[in-house]
Order: C-alpha cells, then sequence, then structure tokens
C-alpha cells in the first residue's frame, strides 16, 4: 500500500511538472510572438510616418499647381479681353485648390497692377502664386476661397471701379 502511494505520487508529481512545463512552453511561445510583432511596428512605423509626410507634401504642391493654373488662365483672358478694349467681356470657369487663402487682383492692396496672387497655405508656410498679365487688372475675388468650380466675369472698364482715372480689366465673381 505504500508502494502504490508513493507511484501514486511520483504519477502526480511527474503529471504536475508536465503541466507546469506545458504551461511554461506556452507562455514562452507567446512572449516570442509578442516580441516578434513589437519588432514589426517598430519597423512598420518609420515607413508610415514617411509616406504620411509624402502624402502631406504631395497635397501642398497639388495645391500650388492648380493656383497656378487658375491665376495664369485669368492673366490669360484678362490680356486677351485687355486688347480687344471696351465694352469686351468674358466668362471664365476658375477652379479654386485647396488650401487657399487670399487671392489679390492687381496688387496685395487690391489696387489695379499687373499681377494676379494666389496666397496658399502650404506646409512650408504661405506661398504667392503669381501671373502676370501686360494690362491694368483689378477686382475683387477674396470671397472666393473656398474650394471648388466658380463662374468669374473678366470685363473691360473705362473707368476703373476701383481707380476712376484708369481703364482696366475688372474681375469679379458672377
Amino acid at each position: 500500500m505504500r508502494t502504490q502511494r508513493k507511484n501514486l505520487n511520483k504519477r502526480s508529481d511527474q503529471m504536475n511538472l508536465r503541466n507546469v512545463a506545458h504551461r511554461m512552453s506556452r507562455g514562452q511561445s507567446s512572449l516570442e510572438l509578442l516580441i516578434t510583432l513589437a519588432f514589426g511596428l517598430i519597423i512598420l512605423l518609420p515607413i508610415v510616418v514617411l509616406a504620411f509626410i509624402q502624402i502631406s507634401n504631395s497635397s501642398s504642391t497639388l495645391a500650388t499647381t492648380e493656383a497656378q493654373a487658375a491665376a495664369s488662365k485669368l492673366a490669360s483672358v484678362s490680356a486677351s479681353i485687355g486688347a480687344q478694349g471696351a465694352p469686351a467681356k468674358q466668362l471664365v470657369l476658375m477652379q479654386i485648390p485647396q488650401q487657399v487663402q487670399n487671392i489679390y487682383v492687381g496688387t496685395l492692396q487690391n489696387t489695379p497692377g499687373h499681377v494676379i496672387t494666389i496666397v496658399i497655405n502650404t506646409n512650408a508656410g504661405l506661398s504667392y502664386v503669381t501671373a502676370y498679365t501686360p494690362v491694368n487688372v483689378s477686382g475683387y475675388l477674396q470671397g472666393d476661397t473656398s474650394p471648388g468650380v466658380y463662374l468669374v466675369n473678366v470685363s473691360v472698364q473705362n473707368n476703373c471701379p476701383t481707380n476712376a482715372g484708369i481703364s482696366c480689366v475688372y474681375i469679379a465673381q458672377t
């Protein structure tokens, strides 16, 4: 009977050791898996950050390119209409890109001048996109700074609305 108890105790001890060993190996496997996943995330995180920065830079570049196209289109139409003289006018579809802060026609004080300026807020700060036109231009497009497509009226005025003493091409939202 004593021998049977000893054998039973030995078997029970062996079973307990096996269970402990089995639990430890499962715990070790879980720890190894967590470490592997942590290294994977450490490697993946800089790649995700670089991709985000690249996307942000490309959106600023796209907005600047679209603003340049809009300013050039207005300058080209202004030169064409200005060459025809009063009372020539033309309607233009103008696409305003994301991140536009201001649009100045003429000068930065919105007086008659030869430049159309679109101010864009980029990652590096404010960017001034300009287009030159050989005729005096003036106008008001500051209300059109939200992104979208707008119909703009470009017309030759003998007496410029912002300076009655000169003729100009006046640009305004319809």
